[in-house]
């Protein structure tokens, strides 16, 4: 679906005898500074790309596929999805385009060191991960919604592996990308459920798992994330996150909220998101899930 012709997900409108480049929902969206950014942002791609690839001479005019677009470091204007790829860079820099430059550097680099290709092709034991993630259904606008399943019984052999489980996680991450258009839907909703899990449930390593995770998807994967809900949460890590609250950004807080126990709970922090027939009976919808 996304790799299909443009011409079919955007228009191409002529103001004061200007031909305006294509144009799609999220691009709409844009404010006269983003496009500022945008442009010069874009004109820097040959070069962002030679730096992104150091070993291929040719990479200031090779194009890429990043989450399903079609990247022409050439002519990035005439896709608009490029353009709302793009703008997830600026915008996790406040609109710094140096900043923004870099970071889409590191993370061609990054996608190259762990070889993202084969990372989407390998098949990971279902005994063990089968029960800790999950990609169903949609919220009210469209988005995809993720869970993240944290009290499983398995988790020292989901964990055992530190590499293995971050290659898992980011397929996971990237499946669920797979469902953005990027032109009208670009961002998912995330459940994290710790039903189960106590202050003592988590070892070393799963520790450093979750952390290096965490950084991945700052650092290589930013402003895809709608919401985040953190639920069945008990009490206790509950007043842990009130606590660390002040130190967190606003931007990151408007994004997330800790939901208690409990079906009614639940169903009220979760409906107004996710109508009931894309919900999990579980977590206060009407359908059964996974």
């Amino acid at each position: 679906m996304k790799n299909t012709d443009t011409k079919a997900l955007t228009e191409t409108d002529a103001k004061d005898g200007e031909i305006m480049e294509p144009q799609n929902t999220l691009t709409r969206q844009f404010t006269q500074r983003e496009w500022e950014a945008l442009k010069e942002f874009r004109e820097k791609l040959p070069e962002t790309f030679a730096e992104g690839y150091p070993d291929d001479p040719k990479a200031s005019e090779r194009v890429i596929t990043l989450w399903g677009v079609n990247i022409d470091p050439m002519a990035p204007a005439v896709d608009a999805r490029v353009s709302v790829v793009l703008m997830k860079f600026l915008r996790a820099r406040n609109l710094n385009v140096d900043e923004a430059r870099d970071m889409f550097v590191s993370t061609l680099r990054w996608r190259t060191s762990i070889n993202i290709d084969e990372v989407l092709k390998e098949e990971f034991p279902e005994d063990v991960f089968g029960n800790v993630g999950h990609i169903f259904g949609r919220d009210r606008q469209g988005r995809p919604v993720v869970y993240n399943i944290y009290g499983g019984n398995n988790l020292t052999e989901v964990f055992s592996d530190t590499a293995r489980f971050i290659r898992w996680r980011v397929a996971l991450h990237e499946k669920s990308i797979s469902l953005l258009d990027f032109t009208e839907i670009d961002q998912t909703v995330q459940i994290h459920d710790y039903l189960g899990v106590g202050l003592t449930s988590r070892d070393a390593k799963s520790k450093a798992a979750a952390s290096e995770a965490t950084n991945i998807f700052q650092s290589h994967y930013p402003e895809l994330l709608y919401k985040k809900f953190f639920v069945n949460v008990p009490t206790l890590m509950n007043w842990i996150f009130w606590a660390f609250k002040p130190l967190l950004p606003a931007a990151t807080l408007a994004k997330m909220s800790v939901v208690g126990t409990g079906h009614h709970a639940l169903g009220k922090a979760l409906l107004p998101v996710i109508d009931a027939e894309e919900l999990p009976k579980r977590y206060g919808g009407e359908v059964d899930g996974w």
